[in-house]
């Protein structure tokens, strides 16, 4: 399966892709930045990149090295703001609705991954499916949660959200997002992702939705080191022992090259115990993003669970 954002969302749109960089609008701006997969030729010529181009990113001296492969600066090109906010509307026949926070960063990022929006809308389906009358709200855990798009989904569908991750300013950053969305009560957790479900597992705690999107290099608050080749099948046999066992999902995305959607789908089926045959609500695939000529970028794969 490919998927992609959908068209509805008016805030988001890749304009063109090549050359090694993609030009994105997000709201009122439009970016330039690096993105190692668009291999071919751009559409559009450089003086039109130029003129559209608000700020465009320069790679630094560590630009390609491990761990630093997304450091540089932003060239501003046109008078814009330090941070902004753009809508998530949902799709047209229902979905998760919420306000997020961008900026500049020095890694290259502005606090959202677009392609990730077809996540969003499986995990806001999966949790309102999840949703009884009268009985507690479904526990949803997202590790490795950066500015929150996922924890603001399983939230807006009514979930009991716990959202994860290592860097204090990330959280206040989703923190912000959540307030900004008219939503509340998540769980914010500072920490280690490993040591903490490993923690839940010795403590019998269980959640029927379980959400993780792991980079391939991290470090811990207390510097603690993360490896995704070392680590993630270790991680997964870890969620595997607090996820419920019916009425539940996991999502799995991946953006580390080399990976494939069936190398991580077979990291799922191997550390939950699935075997190698059919299993139902079993799905991998890409998310991508198509840019005004019809070109398609793939940037991540992913892998469902739905039990």
């Amino acid at each position: 399966m490919t998927e992609y954002p959908n068209p509805d969302w008016k805030d988001y749109e890749l304009i063109d892709s090549g050359d090694g960089e993609k030009l994105e609008r997000f709201g009122a701006y439009v970016l330039a930045r690096p993105e190692p997969k668009a291999l071919w030729d751009k559409t559009l010529s450089e003086a039109e990149w130029a003129r559209l181009s608000h700020t465009r990113f320069t790679p630094g001296a560590g630009f390609g090295k491990a761990g630093k492969e997304d450091s540089g600066s932003w060239d501003r090109l046109k008078k814009m703001d330090d941070q902004w906010y753009i809508r998530y509307p949902g799709c047209s026949d229902g979905g998760p609705r919420f306000d997020l926070r961008l900026g500049l960063t020095s890694f290259k990022h502005v606090g959202v991954f677009p392609e990730q929006a077809p996540n969003w809308e499986y995990i806001y389906r999966n949790t309102r499916a999840l949703v009884r009358p009268g009985a507690e709200a479904p526990k949803v855990l997202n590790l490795f949660a950066y500015t929150g798009g996922a924890s603001l989904a399983a939230k807006a569908a009514g979930a009991d959200v716990t959202h994860l991750e290592s860097v204090r300013q990330v959280v206040t950053w989703a923190r912000g997002n959540m307030e900004a969305s008219g939503l509340d009560g998540i769980r914010w957790v500072v920490e280690d992702a490993m040591k903490f479900a490993a923690r839940e597992a010795r403590r019998g705690k269980r959640y029927q939705g379980i959400i993780l999107d792991p980079p391939a290099y991290g470090h811990g608050p207390d510097g603690e080191k993360w490896k995704l080749d070392e680590c993630l099948f270790e991680m997964l046999r870890t969620v595997g022992a607090i996820l419920e066992p019916e009425d539940s999902f996991l999502v799995l995305n991946l953006y580390s090259n080399g990976y494939s959607a069936l190398l991580g789908e077979t990291l799922v089926r191997e550390a939950l115990g699935l075997g190698s045959g059919p299993v139902a609500g079993l799905e991998s695939g890409e998310l991508a993003l198509r840019d005004r000529s019809g070109k398609i970028l793939p940037l991540s794969i992913v892998v469902r669970l739905k039990r």
